[in-house]
């Protein structure tokens, strides 16, 4: 079992002064590591507009790396740019995954657009930086990973990896929409793609994680890492109806793998619930663990899914 010791709350995007597009939630963080500080990816919302409807961005803040608590710097600007009308990103970049190749830092996200029948539909798109991440251009305006006749819709909750040399992308994929009084619900599992080049991608079409907690069990942010000979992966999962709450609210998960096909689930080996009073006492999710200077860390989201913040956590023991 790990055990986790959490530090406490490291972003809090309400308390952002004067920046009109970064109001609400710190969503989905993500790391980029270097030599003085750890930049920390993360999709924020401006308010609501007069129809009610958010958009999504995606941001990222710098943190000393010798004190994760210290805020160096917060990003100017989205890293990209909202789609134009009609393209699969128009309405939100959320989230981002990234990853350095070369000289470059490549970015995998969700692009999402406005639907009729149910809220929104969500594709995996690519861009990429040639400034050590502070901006980033699309590698075109369509996706690199899409709906199909096998996932036919919500592609989403990218965590791009990369083992012995192949790439490895690890993603949500739409099952159903469970309906909710008129606003119906996604349930949606992990999955997998692998490539050679990072921009052509063969799916292996098949759920990676059990449901547990219920047949309409929706996981998210599948995070793999390898240790000690094996695939670790951590990941967060709700019940599909009123989990916007504590008691269906979303909790962090476990599995891991000698292959990266097959997964043997066991949560009690997590190691991190939800906090008995404050900013995460009702939900945690999104997790996201780095290895930095000799310990292993996790972000993760709180209460309202990250509406006010991320926090982070260090493990305890040997791995």
């Amino acid at each position: 079992m790990f055990k986790w010791k959490k530090l406490g709350r490291v972003f809090n995007p309400t308390e952002v002064k004067n920046v009109s597009w970064m109001q609400e939630f710190a969503q989905a963080p993500a790391v980029l590591i270097f030599d003085e500080f750890v930049r920390v990816y993360f999709s924020c919302r401006p308010p609501r507009d007069g129809n009610g409807q958010y958009v999504s961005n995606t941001a990222y803040v710098d943190l000393n790396r010798q004190n994760l608590f210290e805020i160096k710097d917060i990003a100017a600007n989205p890293i990209l740019k909202l789609g134009e009308p009609g393209t699969f990103d128009e309405f939100g970049i959320y989230p981002t995954s990234v990853i350095r190749n070369g000289n470059d830092v490549l970015a995998y996200y969700g692009g999402w657009t406005r639907c009729e029948s149910v809220p929104f539909n969500v594709a995996i798109g690519l861009a990429i930086s040639h400034d050590n991440g502070v901006t980033f251009t699309k590698a075109g305006k369509g996706p690199v990973l899409s709906y199909s006749v096998n996932e036919p819709f919500i592609l989403s909750g990218p965590k791009i990896r990369k083992f012995n040399d192949r790439w490895y992308l690890f993603y949500i994929a739409g099952q159903k929409w469970v309906a909710n009084d008129g606003h119906p619900e996604p349930v949606y599992k992990i999955r997998m793609a692998y490539s050679d080049d990072g921009a052509n991608w063969t799916k292996l079409e098949k759920n990676l994680i059990e449901s547990r907690v219920e047949e309409n069990e929706a996981q998210a942010s599948p995070d793999v890492f390898f240790q000690n000979g094996m695939y670790h992966m951590f990941f967060c999962y709700r019940y599909s109806l009123n989990f916007r709450g504590k008691e269906n609210g979303y909790r962090i998960g476990y599995a891991s793998s000698a292959d990266l096909t097959n997964w043997v689930r066991d949560d009690s080996k997590a190691g991190i619930n939800v906090s008995d009073e404050g900013w995460d006492s009702e939900m945690i999710a999104y997790p996201h663990v780095f290895e930095l200077d000799g310990n292993i860390y996790m972000l993760y989201l709180g209460n309202e899914v990250g509406r006010c913040g991320f926090g982070l956590a260090r493990l305890e023991g040997e791995f």
